[in-house]
């Protein structure tokens, strides 16, 4: 199973190589990393990944949409939208991080779903598309191949989340001791909503 990452100047690093670090441990799993126009991307904290084609992906595999400061400026990018709504609606699985979730919105493939996003940007999200049945309170979200996490590290607990409904709870929790990572596996349950 292929898991493309999708990447845009300003992706929010955790939101990225949170959920890497734990798809990579998947046996079977194969990570490549690809953007709008391909070549170089640079995440908010600098970090420069070199990425393949949106195009040019194998879309019967994972996709995993990022959020971060560049979503703001993506969501009016028509092109970029109908070429995102192209590769999630392929994909077998379709997870986003954060802000991700209001790029795949704007799309239109979440109306009528139930989404969630970063408590501390939900106005910003919910404001994208109305039509979207929004989780104030969700750690993450499943909507049948849909997968939303919350903020920045909620992607850990999110892909956690799906492992276990891939693989079982045993194999998800196996994951998180080697990475020494506490799962917080209740996904109704976002414990920074009551702050937000």
């Amino acid at each position: 199973m292929i898991v493309n990452i999708l990447l845009f100047n300003d992706f929010e690093t955790l939101d990225v190589f949170g959920p890497v670090e734990v798809l990579g441990r998947v046996a079977g799993y194969e990570l490549k990393y690809v953007s709008w126009s391909g070549g170089i991307v640079k995440s908010r904290q600098g970090t420069m990944i070199l990425t393949g084609n949106l195009n040019d992906m194998d879309k019967n595999g994972i996709l995993l949409v990022p959020g971060g400061q560049g979503t703001r400026p993506l969501v009016q990018e028509t092109e970029f939208i109908a070429d995102l709504r192209e590769a999630a609606a392929a994909s077998c699985w379709c997870l986003t991080v954060c802000t991700g979730a209001a790029l795949l919105a704007v799309t239109g493939l979440l109306d009528g779903l139930q989404a969630t996003s970063n408590k501390k940007a939900f106005s910003w999200v919910v404001s994208v598309n109305e039509a979207v049945n929004w989780q104030p309170k969700a750690r993450w979200c499943v909507a049948g191949k849909y997968y939303t996490a919350s903020g920045v590290s909620a992607g850990i607990d999110m892909a956690l989340g799906f492992v276990a409904d891939r693989f079982g709870n045993s194999v998800a929790e196996s994951i998180a001791e080697n990475i020494e990572y506490i799962w917080h596996d209740k996904k109704q349950e976002d414990p920074f909503a009551v702050k937000a």
